[in-house]
């Protein structure tokens, strides 16, 4: 009894710390941003540049001296600063767990290996004390990913600023999450007696996965008025509606795992981690499939690999001619440097748009949702930010302002709210 007392205590002084602020209301009036340098995202930079949005849309992006006229226009000068596209953070739980030690507050995971009917979507939880903490740096949207298993479930692509998940979803169930599974690898002669025990198992769950497949083309060939949440869960598959996640990261693997989606007529599939792709780039292009990068501030895995082989990872994909996007792979609290990962591959022979590129315009096309957002373009949705430097530099990088949609999103959050707290405390004992 004590011990749920005192995690109870916990979680309400957590709860009574939060500073989640409000979400901001809807674009009312249309704004101009004038002066500011614009990345569009996908290549061009525009010098005094001028962009204006109305209804939560761009209705211009280009030099202020051919911008509309400002009558009628909230004018925000911001001459000297930089317009960014939001960022885009894929593959993540963010919203979907907040104390790793409190297990209410985890819903990133279901029970089960095969879980394609289950849905990040309805666990995404606005009201998370990181999310605040994110878009401070620039991450506007999210891939909100559940884990575990063999088919995790389905994720979705949410924006950062909203009530609930029903206002905050932005493309609903864009793909399933396949974990495929490793080949073992033998280090020590001692370890052979357990490792056949491991291939064994490995080959019971390829062939349970494959009929799991079988049944759902099956399935999806059927006349409607059938109901197998499973199955339903894998028809968009078949369609193209969805795309197939396939998470690993060994060459093997990869090439394993792809041909066994081309062989069950997936028609999209997207690669997440990929460690080895530098090794296979012929392969992915030759079947069409994109690469989400994780792991770049991380050690390589094998001793014989370079040193530098994560930092220099997403330079070799973008010589390859492969479409890929980064990840920030790592704490929850850590997704506010997905920014700075891009300034090390910007270290690591990237140039500074083609980085931007990687957390922006790039991880949009590969989500499905390029037509709305990931770029500074007349049409699109107004998720915008504002740097007083470098976004991709930790040293000058300095958040401004930021938009989702229109809407000028509030900037504070609990640690800024502690922050200001004992700088006070401390600048008064002086």
């Amino acid at each position: 009894m004590k011990y749920t007392i005192l995690t109870a205590t916990l979680f309400l002084s957590l709860t009574t710390w939060a500073q989640v602020p409000a979400p901001a209301p809807k674009q009312t009036k249309p704004v101009l941003l004038t002066g500011a340098t614009l990345h569009v995202g996908n290549g061009p930079v525009i010098e005094k540049a001028a962009v204006a949005f109305d209804k939560g849309k761009i209705t211009y992006a280009g030099p202020a001296s051919s911008a509309p006229a400002a009558t009628g226009y909230e004018v925000v000068e911001v001459t000297g600063q930089h317009i960014y596209p939001g960022l885009i953070q894929p593959n993540t739980q963010l919203g979907l767990t907040d104390i790793s030690s409190v297990r209410s507050t985890r819903d990133e995971q279901e029970v089960g290996v095969f879980n394609p009917n289950v849905r990040s979507l309805i666990a995404y939880n606005t009201d998370s004390d990181i999310l605040p903490t994110i878009r401070g740096n620039g991450v506007l949207l999210v891939q909100a990913t559940p884990v575990g298993g063999t088919i995790s479930g389905s994720s979705s692509v949410m924006q950062l600023d909203a009530w609930n998940w029903e206002d905050a979803v932005i493309k609903a169930d864009d793909g399933l999450h396949l974990n495929w599974p490793t080949i073992p690898r033998a280090l020590q002669p001692e370890s052979r007696p357990d490792l056949s025990e491991t291939i064994n198992n490995r080959e019971k769950a390829l062939q349970e996965l494959q009929q799991l497949f079988t049944e759902a083309v099956a399935f999806s060939k059927e006349a409607a008025g059938k109901e197998n949440l499973k199955l339903s869960a894998l028809k968009g598959l078949f369609d193209g509606s969805k795309k197939l996640y396939i998470h690993a990261d060994g060459a093997k693997e990869i090439i394993e795992g792809i041909r066994f989606a081309k062989k069950n007529n997936v028609k999209n599939i997207v690669l997440v981690g990929g460690y080895d792709s530098w090794k296979i780039t012929d392969f992915l292009k030759e079947q069409n499939v994109p690469v989400i990068i994780s792991g770049i501030h991380a050690l390589p895995t094998r001793t014989v690999d370079d040193v530098d082989l994560p930092y220099k990872l997403p330079y070799l994909l973008q010589q390859a001619g492969i479409l890929y996007c980064l990840q920030y792979d790592g704490a929850l609290h850590g997704h506010r440097n997905l920014p700075f990962i891009a300034g090390t591959a910007v270290a690591y022979g990237l140039t500074q748009e083609q980085a931007l590129a990687a957390v922006s315009a790039n991880t949009a096309k590969i989500l499905g949702v390029d037509q709305q957002t990931g770029t500074v373009e007349p049409g699109k949705d107004a998720n915008l930010i504002i740097s007083a430097g470098d976004l991709l530099d930790m040293r000058t990088n300095n958040i401004t302002s930021a938009y989702i949609q229109g809407r000028k999103i509030n900037l504070t959050d609990k640690q800024k709210a502690l922050y200001q707290k004992f700088k006070e405390k401390y600048e008064a004992q002086k």
